[in-house]
């Protein structure tokens, strides 16, 4: 039984990533109604970007290890604001307007870039941050066996929960919020009603990819290093998570990324690990197989 609990809080920390992911992710979609294949990208790109930086600093500029994960988080946010800024005002909004499928192929082109971007920087190694804030903290002990999660997870958690909680409330009772749903749902009609669709399609898209690279960091700080290659597969684990719930919901994409996690973790728990990501993309493909036969059988005819 404590072993399930393990696999159980494991899946907290990991679920809690896909959540703010998802939120993020469904909060750029409902703008874009396409496929964004480089939101992965943006968080990957954060957390190398992140390891990057600290590691220039505490190798070249002799700070030590707290100031230059503080630089490196720093570091993060303005390469990160400056390539979402970037991305929304020069490439994805003339898109929409003039042609929206051709966003499916340049955010393939953003993720591309980005990846080979964080890979000449690192000049194709990996590097590494020591492990921080490890100390256990026990949930639950029995026959010498704990159940534990690290305090950087639990801070993970506080973070995803404080940003997701913040996210919702704000598209809740913000003007932000019903001028971001008016758009989703009609952006030509949004701008007839005095809206400017412009400035919350931007906002929308900055909102967004900052989720992205907040997520990046906190993984970052965990796991010690991000592959090059994680953007497109954490990506289309999130497209699939917050096409079957559903794009318009940006909390019910984060609750449907949280169950993802745990799921995910239950599988490397109990099953071989290698074959989880296949597993679970399968799953999910299944998923939305039946999510969309059922959409369809509900649609008058």
């Amino acid at each position: 039984m404590l072993y399930f609990l393990q696999q159980v809080l494991n899946g907290l920390h990991s679920g809690a990533l896909y959540a703010l992911l998802a939120f993020g992710y469904a909060l750029t979609n409902g703008i874009l109604h396409r496929t964004n294949l480089a939101y992965g990208a943006i968080f990957a790109f954060s957390g190398q970007t992140m390891i990057l930086v600290a590691v220039f600093g505490y190798q070249a500029l002799w700070m030590t290890l707290p100031a230059a994960v503080a630089f490196g988080i720093a570091g993060a946010a303005v390469y990160v604001a400056l390539a979402v800024r970037v991305l929304a005002g020069w490439v994805f909004e003339p898109l929409a307007a003039r042609s929206p499928n051709a966003i499916v192929v340049a955010t393939l082109g953003v993720l591309i870039v980005l990846a080979e971007t964080g890979r000449i920087a690192a000049d194709t190694h990996d590097l590494w941050l020591p492990p921080m804030l490890a100390w256990p903290v026990i949930f639950a002990e029995a026959d010498g066996f704990r159940a534990t999660l690290t305090l950087i997870q639990l801070l993970d958690c506080a973070i995803v929960a404080a940003a997701v909680l913040f996210g919702a409330a704000m598209l809740a009772r913000s003007r932000f919020g019903r001028n971001w749903r008016a758009v989703c749902d009609d952006p030509e009609a949004a701008a007839l009603c005095g809206v400017d669709v412009g400035a919350t399609f931007r906002g929308a898209l900055m909102a967004g990819g900052l989720g992205a690279a907040l997520a990046g960091v906190l993984a970052a700080l965990y796991y010690g290093n991000i592959g090059f290659g994680a953007g497109l597969i954490y990506g289309l684990k999130i497209l699939f998570v917050t096409a079957v719930g559903g794009y318009l919901s940006p909390a019910r994409a984060a609750l449907g990324g949280l169950a993802f996690g745990m799921a995910e973790s239950l599988w490397a728990g109990y099953f071989a690990v290698e074959w989880r990501d296949a597993w679970m993309l399968a799953l999910l493909a299944a998923m939305l197989v039946l999510v969309g036969t059922g959409r369809d059988a509900r649609s008058p005819v």
